[in-house]
């Protein structure tokens, strides 16, 4: 089982030194669901992106915001937050660390 807090840390430290400020690790692809650790540095941003058909954002480190047209979310570390049916982003508030959950049909 991975640590995900280790998981964390590294990624971080790898999207620290990353000149797109960001850094990602599969962790599970069993169809239909996914997880992947995703690293970013503080201003970076994920851009607009259709939705999967079913997913959710843990943040394990930092702030970040959740962006979509039928409102912004400002998430903390511990935060879980079902992500919309419709296109949005994800910007780092400050240097985050977040597990998305993906269901893909």
């Amino acid at each position: 089982m991975d640590d995900l807090f280790a998981l964390a840390d590294e990624h971080l430290n790898v999207a620290r030194s990353s000149a797109h400020g960001r850094s990602a690790h599969r962790l599970l692809h069993e169809e239909p669901l996914r997880q992947t650790v995703i690293a970013l540095t503080a201003g970076t941003a994920l851009d607009e992106h259709n939705a999967p058909a079913a997913a959710s954002l843990q943040v394990l480190r930092g702030t970040v915001r959740l962006t979509a047209g039928s409102g912004d979310v400002e998430l903390g570390a511990g935060r879980l937050q079902p992500i919309p049916q419709e296109r949005h982003g994800l910007l780092a508030l400050e240097d985050a660390v977040v597990l998305l959950t993906t269901v893909n049909e």
